[in-house]
């Protein structure tokens, strides 16, 4: 299988997923898409949690020590949230999803489906962004986006990224059915997201050690913890803003490599 190839069944899955949500989600009453949603919160914090656990991971303890492994995470977070806001991170993706909206078809996006009440086009705005920015953050802030599209990239095989497709592809159906086409746009972040990561992997070969990428794990996990909280609508967290952690995990801890 070529290099690529996972990310291209990803977005794929995505689409048709998505495709198929749009289908039935008229279907499906307001509180049957609540609930689905709800789920999709509680399963990404399960992911989530198990991304987490990395921070313990034995190759990051023994290259660190017990107790900087959380103040590296700490200090991704802490760094990658000041630098996110200070770009504006999750402003900039929010207008990008309007700006994407509006390019589209509005009788399309604004035309009640048979048996539904018609939207005002601010609420339909808001769920397209809404749903443009939580999928995008779901499909493409996991682990298995990182690891799975690193692997690839250093000739690891797609396995990780196929099982990552199965998973995106029914959240996509679900996603798509509670807000509509901008779960749909999401497959755009997915092609460019993991096709980075994928060019990252071929470039760097084996030159990132398994503490670094344990790091960048961990961090990765409490991010889309944060991720699960909205969709739970527990807090509006700025997860986006956060994203920039990501690259702070490994410089961190090869700073922490070098003082152990």
């Amino acid at each position: 299988m070529f290099v690529g190839a996972g990310t291209i069944t990803n977005v794929v899955a995505v689409l048709v997923g998505s495709g198929l949500g749009m289908l039935i989600g008229h279907r499906l009453p307001a509180r049957v898409r609540s609930t689905v949603t709800t789920a999709l919160g509680l399963v990404t914090l399960l992911i989530a949690a198990d991304a987490a656990a990395d921070v313990v991971a034995p190759e990051l303890v023994d290259a660190v020590g017990t107790a900087a492994p959380t103040l590296v995470v700490l200090g991704s977070l802490v760094l990658g949230g000041i630098a996110g806001s200070l770009l504006k991170l999750e402003a900039r993706l929010e207008r990008f999803g309007g700006w994407m909206q509006a390019r589209l078809s509005q009788h399309t996006l604004r035309r009640p489906r048979p048996g539904t009440p018609a939207l005002g086009a601010g609420e339909t705005r808001e769920r397209f962004i809404e749903g443009f920015v939580l999928s995008s953050l779901v499909f493409c802030s996991g682990p298995l986006t990182i690891l799975g599209s690193i692997n690839e990239g250093l000739g690891r095989g797609a396995d990780q990224l196929l099982l990552k497709s199965m998973l995106d592809g029914f959240a996509a159906l679900a996603f798509a059915a509670s807000f509509g086409m901008g779960v749909m746009l999401s497959a755009l972040s997915v092609a460019l997201i993991q096709g980075v990561l994928t060019g990252v992997g071929v470039i760097l070969g084996d030159a990132l050690p398994d503490p670094h990428l344990f790091a960048l794990t961990a961090t990765g996990g409490l991010v889309l913890i944060g991720v699960a909280v909205r969709l739970l609508d527990l807090k509006p967290i700025p997860v986006v803003d956060l994203l920039p952690a990501l690259i702070f995990a490994p410089v961190l801890t090869q700073i922490a490599v070098a003082v152990h």
